[in-house]
């Protein structure tokens, strides 16, 4: 039976062990945790992690087994040197400053790399022992980003997804990593990759085009022969769990004492973990500002500030959590009084029912991170407020922001706007702080940890669809067998034939492409019975298709279906086109081509090619990317479209396209065998307009939506044979 298989550095659940050597369980109350609950605990389903303990026995390991079984979950065996030098080396000290835009931080240690891979490994062979090919698997996080790869190299078929919790950076961030490209690819193991804003789905893409030379349209990427698919999920929260707390009795109480503790003071909250990335000294400073700023709140409003404890032997971290207890004692001792202390600072954890309590009071909730992946906090502030009062102030780095637009959105750098923000925060109206609240609470509640969960699943089991439909299925001697017998009993056959990469190998001058001998010969008794309407359909320009066909009895299409000539016609445009984009583009054409020795521009009447076959290995497909994302940029409001074929990049007008082309066709010539093949993806609209009963192949072993594939020309040629014989 098919299972579920979550994966991830850490289980839901962290062993520790008391005085008396006694094991406890202690169950993790995170939001990943509380949503993937659903999925892990069901049937055969299991989670897959380190327990972040360390067995002194083998009697603790097997009570740790059989305890982690019972519920579902099974251990991955790390050492320390693992954890020192995968986790806490290249996952902390490598992935995330770069992943978080602190590249002073990075150390560039290879060392880190290859315990990085050493572990990704070790959780690949634990997986093997639980995996069938039916399997679902779901990987989470930066941790674990070769291992997709890994697991695709064993069970080529099997569904996997991976998501993504913290951001993922630019290319011009990203690319500064050494392993970059190895990176990328275990990541593209994966059928679906998912992350919590389209800014972190962008990013990835234009990595993925840049560096590992993989072919991106909108948000799939061709991997080989598999398309992988790219989106944005924000991740939401368990809405009725923290609002059930908020209204606790024990959460009541306990706010009873923190305000009785207050003096009835104003709150601020601001609560994260320790890390550099989440604005902490920052905020401090701000704060102090705005006292200095605003004298009149001295002595009746407090910031509550808990830091949650963490990597806290490590340089950075020491240096931070230092520098925030300086921070912390010189403003409370320059404006602290006997009965009023501005900051309450407290480095621990709390437990939910206080943590309820702390957004019960507070105000404000201050959440100013540099830079954050998602950051949950904010929203279960806004869950917990029952009677909808209180103020978020959001950075416009956290991932949140983008779903949270109705909280004072700032940028966490600007020292004078976070004083702003907090004052217009204080004064705000009741009547507003409810009806922004209201907006926010609503979308948190239908945008749960549970919509998270099955709009994830539901888009991978979409995707493993679209691979299905696009799977390769290499045409055999039976398939063959069953086409000719087709084509031998239809009366009138409409047939399509790219001819670049399909007919002949591709030449980018003109006179190198001329048909052959054999290709003429094809082409003459195909188009001498009279039960077949063949049609050269081709990206090229009218005059050499012209040249090269005279004296054929065949009908043509070039320039990707702008241009149509029917046998024995003259051309006809299909469609009144403007090419006055031309003269921006071109130039920008030809800036590549300055740079790119053995490159030209091919000019067709409504398009612009620019070809890089001639050009140093390595050298043209670094240019065809940079040329191919200035072109996309360039075209999003112009109604263009950039097209990668091989060893080329054209655009051209949005609406001109072989499909349309095909389609006009064969409504004026009916027929009862249809036959298509091509070999790049502008062929894909012709096969995609094909009727479900015609033949049509791709030429190359590339995911298409032609029912068949062969690997070369001379495969087309050889079946074309078969059918004139």
């Amino acid at each position: 039976m098919a299972k579920t298989i979550i994966v991830s550095n850490r289980l839901p659940v962290r062993v520790e062990s008391n005085e008396g050597g006694e094991l406890n369980f202690v169950s993790s109350e995170g939001g990943l945790a509380t949503g993937l609950g659903s999925v892990y605990k069901k049937g055969e389903n299991i989670w897959v992690g380190w327990t972040g303990y360390y067995p002194k026995s083998l009697e603790e390991e097997l009570i740790i087994g059989d305890y982690l079984k019972k519920e579902n979950m099974r251990p991955v065996a790390l050492t320390m040197k693992d954890v020192k030098l995968f986790y806490e080396g290249f996952s902390n000290k490598v992935l995330w400053p770069n992943f978080h835009y602190f590249p002073q931080y990075v150390e560039y240690n290879n060392e880190y790399w290859e315990a990085y891979k050493k572990v990704n490994e070790k959780f690949c062979n634990e997986l093997v022992k639980y995996i069938s090919e039916d399997d679902t698997i779901w990987v989470h996080d930066y941790q674990l980003l070769l291992l997709p790869e890994l697991i695709r190299e064993r069970f080529p078929k099997i569904s996997i997804g991976f998501f993504n919790h913290i951001p993922f950076p630019s290319y011009e961030m990203f690319r500064l990593l050494p392993w970059r490209k190895e990176l990328l690819n275990g990541l593209l193991g994966a059928d679906l990759v998912g992350f919590h804003t389209y800014d972190d789905m962008r990013h990835f893409l234009s990595s993925v085009s840049r560096l590992a030379a993989r072919s991106v349209k909108e948000q799939h990427v061709e991997n080989g022969e598999r398309i992988v698919l790219v989106d944005s999920f924000p991740m939401g929260i368990d809405y009725d769990k923290y609002a059930n707390s908020a209204a606790s009795p024990d959460t009541i109480a306990q706010e009873v004492l923190f305000r009785t503790s207050l003096q009835g003071k104003r709150v601020i909250l601001s609560i994260d973990r320790l890390d550099y990335s989440k604005g902490i000294p920052q905020r401090l400073i701000a704060f102090e500002a705005f006292l200095k700023k605003h004298p009149e709140y001295l002595n009746k409003v407090s910031l509550v500030m808990l830091v949650v404890p963490s990597r806290d032997n490590v340089e950075q971290y020491i240096q931070m959590k230092n520098e925030i207890d300086l921070l912390v004692g010189r403003i409370n001792g320059q404006y602290g009084m006997m009965d009023w202390t501005p900051i309450h600072y407290f480095y621990r954890s709390l437990p939910l029912t206080k943590l309820s309590a702390l957004y019960r009071i507070a105000e404000v909730a201050w959440v100013t991170p540099m830079r954050d992946g998602m950051n949950l906090v904010c929203k279960e502030f806004i869950a917990s407020k029952l009677d909808k009062k209180g103020v978020l102030i959001l950075s416009e780095m956290a991932g949140s922001a983008k779903e949270l637009s109705d909280a004072i959105l700032i940028n966490p750098n600007n020292l004078n706007k976070q004083v702003e923000a907090l004052h217009v925060a204080l004064t705000m109206p009741v009547e507003e702080q409810i009806q922004r609240n209201e907006i926010m609470q609503t979308s948190l509640k239908r945008y749960n940890i549970s919509h998270w969960v099955d709009v994830f699943m539901n888009n991978l089991t979409k995707i493993k669809k679209v691979q299905k439909s696009l799977e390769i299925r290499r045409l055999g001697e039976n398939d063959q067998n069953v086409l000719i017998k087709e084509y031998n009993n239809s009366h009138q056959r409409l047939i399509f034939l790219d001819y670049d990469g399909t007919l002949t190998h591709f030449f980018p001058k003109p006179d190198d492409a001329k048909p052959d001998a054999e290709l003429l010969d094809i082409l003459k008794k195909l188009t001498e019975d009279p039960r077949n309407h063949v049609v050269i359909i081709s990206g090229r320009g009218r005059d050499p298709l012209e040249e090269w066909m005279s004296g054929l009895r065949v009908s043509m299409i070039c320039e990707h279906g702008l241009w149509l000539r029917p046998i024995d016609g003259t051309w006809k445009k299909l469609k009144d086109v403007d090419d006055d984009w031309k003269e921006e583009i071109h130039p920008v054409l030809d800036s590549y081509v300055s740079r790119t020795p053995g490159s030209f521009i091919e000019i067709k009447d409504y398009s612009l090619v620019w070809h890089f076959r001639k050009v140093e290995l390595g050298l043209g497909e670094l240019r065809s990317r940079e040329l191919t994302s200035h072109l996309k940029y360039m075209a999003r409001d112009r109604h263009l479209q950039v097209l990668e074929g091989d060893m080329v990049v054209e655009i051209k007008n949005f609406e001109v396209n072989k499909g349309a082309a095909a389609k006009r066709w064969m409504k004026k010539n009916p027929a009862d065998f249809y036959f298509a093949v091509g070999d790049d993806w502008t062929d894909e609209d012709t096969f995609g307009a094909m009727p479900d009963s015609a033949f049509t192949i791709k030429v190359g072993v590339q995911n298409s939506k032609a029912r068949f594939n062969v690997e070369s020309v001379d495969d087309v040629r050889a079946l074309l044979k078969k059918l004139v014989s």
